[in-house]
């Protein structure tokens, strides 16, 4: 362990311990330092088996993808390892591949504050490198600022190949490495973070990026409520009776009746290609079998196929193999993956945890005594756009519950859906069809918020790259933006092939909407992390996080703090990114013992 300044450089020698985990629960109870290491993913599980939690970190990794984002150089190797080879000038090696997801997960962590840079306004900052010396540690380090790793090339390629080991030596000699690794990535970080347009912006990115890290860790440790009794249930209601082999009842039953309905044998409904097929021989052209498109296809088969699609994914996602693999203990851990989606927005490695069905929800039981406090932030993207955009008019708007009354009131001829069909057009780029008029009525009316998009989707076009409020960039043109998960909702149209065949066009919708969604992924994450510094000293858990929703699991005495800690961190989010924004960001919220049961 090493003690350094906010400014990452050294303000003690190294000092070595024996029991990781309680030097660092000793030294987080005396002065709360922030804790600096290589990846939370990989320490910050071990700490909390341990029983140790800490309130703050900065992950050497986390931050590094953010940095090279920035610098135009999305997807390069991120680890210590390659972070240090790039400081030292040698060659960089390859990111380890993604460890295969072992049910239950157990996850990643970080830490949030809002100082001025990653080492924020603290007086201490503590560096640890783990070494096999210090089982049952994690295999991590905390960072900060140095210099002195050796000068010769020769040389930094051998601590370069140290780090890359961790402390999988069986001395104390390449803890020691890391941890000097560690000092001077994180000093070279610091003095990145300084160089950006919006320094004080992207501090706060990554400070939340951090904090998100060590709120994944948590909650995948502590467990989302769980009843397999209920699921089953469920199962059996929806699907009938679990089968030796093959599908369950209800399948078999669909599958009959799509094949009966399209007068043909052996067609298997979970089969896009076979279905498209079908529809052709019917002479039906179907585009894809996404079920909004489907349910404008007049045809016998819809009905039975869209159903059988619905109950298909439910047994194969979130089915009994699901329910036996994931659900232990009455907690179902998944592995969260903080900003595993390009837009900042969480994924998971494995477990389906952003995707429960709604009915499947019904086995979210809180435990007795206990209850859900869920809130969902309503008509977040529109209110991101009137925020970041200096649309005045439209803020004013933004001021409303229902943002886009307001719009119709204002501007639409008190036609909500038209309005609504106008600015979700704007951002998501559906700009042909029924979207036209409607979308003249909003260029008109909110001119600065319509060019904001607009001037995103003109540098996404040209190959340029766009960045987020707090400084999140998106990836180059490549095939990677893709995969950003970024689609746009039904009401916006279809986002299945470019726009006039033009590639550059397709990228052009997606930078438009990537500085929303992006945005709106920040709020979400400083309402987060703001929210798990107000639950401090509560009973209270954080255990589910869904893009803008959050559910926290607290006995039924805490649900009005709660209640009102949450609807305060919400509007502590809107103040940290936005300042003094005329534009509101109001929560739905629902206190419930039963999770589908939430508004």
């Amino acid at each position: 362990m090493r003690t350094l300044r906010p400014d990452g450089t050294p303000a003690s020698e190294p000092l070595r311990v024996t029991d990781l985990p309680a030097a660092i629960a000793e030294r987080e109870a005396a002065d709360h330092p922030r804790w600096l290491w290589a990846s939370t993913t990989e320490t910050y599980p071990a700490l909390l088996r341990a029983g140790v939690r800490v309130g703050r970190c900065h992950d050497i990794e986390l931050t590094e993808a953010l940095l090279l984002g920035h610098a135009g150089r999305w997807g390069e190797p991120r680890s210590l390892a390659a972070a240090f080879a790039r400081l030292t000038g040698v060659a960089v090696p390859p990111d380890p591949p993604p460890r295969v997801p072992e049910p239950p997960g157990l996850v990643q962590a970080a830490l949030f504050d809002t100082g001025g840079g990653p080492g924020g306004a603290h007086a201490a900052v503590l560096a640890v490198a783990a070494s096999a010396t210090s089982a049952p540690a994690a295999s991590a380090a905390f960072a900060g600022s140095g210099a002195s790793a050796g000068s010769a090339a020769s040389s930094a390629a051998a601590s370069a190949a140290s780090v890359g080991s961790g402390a999988s030596a069986g001395s104390a000699v390449p803890g020691l490495v890391v941890l000097d690794a560690l000092v001077r990535v994180y000093a070279d970080q610091h003095r990145r973070v300084g160089a950006t347009a919006h320094p004080g912006r992207f501090a706060l990115l990554v400070a939340a990026e951090n904090a998100g890290a060590l709120i994944g860790a948590e909650m995948g440790h502590t467990g989302l409520p769980w009843r397999a009794d209920v699921h089953d249930e469920v199962l059996r209601g929806l699907l009938g009776a679990p089968q030796p082999v093959g599908p369950p009842r209800r399948l078999a039953e669909l599958t009959a009746e799509v094949n009966a309905a399209f007068g043909m044998h052996g067609l298997h409904p979970d089969s896009p290609a076979e279905v498209l097929r079908a529809f052709a021989r019917a002479g039906i052209d179907v585009p894809n079998t996404r079920a909004w498109v489907l349910k404008r296809v007049e045809h016998p088969a819809v009905k039975p196929l869209l159903e059988y699609k619905e109950l298909y994914r439910i047994w194969v996602a979130h089915g009994w193999t699901w329910l036996d693999a994931w659900v232990s203990g009455g907690r179902f851990r998944p592995e969260y993956v903080p900003g595993g989606v390009v837009s900042g927005r969480w994924a998971t490695r494995g477990g389906g945890a952003l995707q429960v069905p709604k009915v499947v929800r019904r086995a979210v039981v809180a435990d007795p005594g206990w209850r859900f406090v869920v809130a969902d932030a309503g008509q977040l993207e529109p209110r991101v756009l009137a925020a970041v955009s200096g649309d005045s008019r439209l803020a004013a708007a933004g001021e409303a519950d229902d943002l886009y009354a307001a719009l119709a009131a204002d501007a639409f001829g008190g036609d909500r859906p038209r309005a609504k069909v106008a600015l979700l057009g704007a951002m998501y780029g559906q700009t042909g069809g029924a979207a036209i008029p409607a979308l003249a009525v909003l260029r008109q009316s909110y001119p600065t918020a319509f060019e904001y998009v607009e001037a995103a989707a003109r540098t996404g076009e040209a190959g340029g790259l766009v960045r987020s409020w707090l400084g999140r960039t998106c990836p180059p043109a490549s095939t990677a933006w893709r995969d950003a998960g970024l689609d746009p909702p039904e009401e916006a149209g279809s986002a299945e092939a470019p726009q006039g065949g033009a590639q550059g066009r397709a990228r052009g919708r997606f930078t438009r909407n990537f500085v929303i969604q992006a945005t709106a992924a920040e709020w979400a994450l400083v309402l987060l992390a703001t929210l798990r510094t107000a639950l401090t000293g509560m009973r209270a858990e954080i255990v589910l996080f869904v893009h803008d929703e959050v559910g926290v699991h607290c006995p039924a005495e805490e649900t009005d703090r709660v209640v009102e800690a949450v609807r305060d961190s919400a509007a502590r989010a809107g103040e940290l990114l936005f300042g003094g924004t005329e534009v509101r960001f109001p929560l739905d919220v629902s206190v419930v013992e039963c999770y589908a049961d939430a508004a």
